[in-house]
């Protein structure tokens, strides 16, 4: 063999080394040296029949705003019949407590009665921080622009299916929300990420936000806090919610980070 030949061969006889010198290493590995015994993750109970899981913080079960406040007081949306309706006019609902990375459990359900068409019939909105909208829209045959209609990131991502329900009828919304994070000099250093089931559908697979909702220009981050409201919108059309809980996702075994 001359040497042109060995210095082509030798990068694949270097490989075919590592590859055996690899098996023979793992062969000779106990089962034990890669299992992980420590954190032990808590236990949580799941919900039955609808309900939440144990370690939920339940934001309305149906029994009154007592969780909430309007923009500068009081609620004044209608919470009757195990459900939130909005007031149209009254302004948006926010949450007393504030969060972070969550995931969301909520339903929504577009008027019975069909007004308007596009972004005027049965228009709300799921806003994580108060400032990341999940679009709630009546999309069953209601043509709009894809990127606003339900399911969508509002006006940054167009959802994968259309998986609504007609009007009148409950629809839930699944949504695992990390919260973006900011250096000590205000700047970004990570973008919020986004998944959202829309009635057991994925419909946002793990998208990764462009700045907070602009209904008009392109979305740019600004230093905010940690944790902020979850906020209902008040877009003028009679949306109902009901069944809101959080889990909020700050625990995680070091392992998983």
């Amino acid at each position: 063999m001359n040497f042109r030949s060995f210095s082509i061969l030798a990068p694949f006889l270097v490989m075919v080394l590592s590859l055996v010198i690899m098996a023979r290493t793992q062969t000779q590995l106990a089962p034990e040296a890669t299992e992980v015994w420590e954190p032990v993750p808590e236990t949580v109970q799941p919900g039955d029949d609808g309900q939440p899981p144990s370690d939920a913080i339940v934001l309305f079960d149906g029994r009154g705003l007592a969780g909430w406040r309007g923009k500068d007081g009081e609620p004044r949306w209608d919470a009757s019949d195990e459900a939130i309706t909005v007031t149209p006019g009254a302004g948006d609902l926010y949450t007393k407590r504030s969060f972070g990375d969550v995931q969301l459990h909520i339903e929504w359900r577009s008027p019975v009665e069909v007004v308007g068409e596009g972004q005027g019939r049965g228009n709300s909105g799921v806003f994580l921080m108060s400032r990341y909208e999940v679009q709630v829209l009546d999309s069953f045959e209601n043509r709009t622009y894809s990127n606003g209609q339900a399911g969508s990131i509002y006006k940054q991502y167009i959802p994968l299916v259309n998986a609504s329900r007609p009007p009148g009828q409950w629809q839930s919304y699944d949504i695992i929300f990390c919260a973006p994070r900011f250096r000590s000099d205000a700047t970004l250093e990570r973008p919020a990420t986004m998944t959202v089931l829309h009635n057991g559908v994925l419909v946002q697979n793990h998208v990764t936000l462009r700045g907070p909702t602009l209904y008009i220009g392109e979305p740019v981050y600004e230093a905010h806090p940690a944790k902020a409201p979850l906020m209902l919108q008040d877009h003028g059309n009679p949306v109902s919610f009901r069944n809101i809980w959080v889990r909020e996702l700050e625990r995680t075994p070091s392992t998983n980070q």
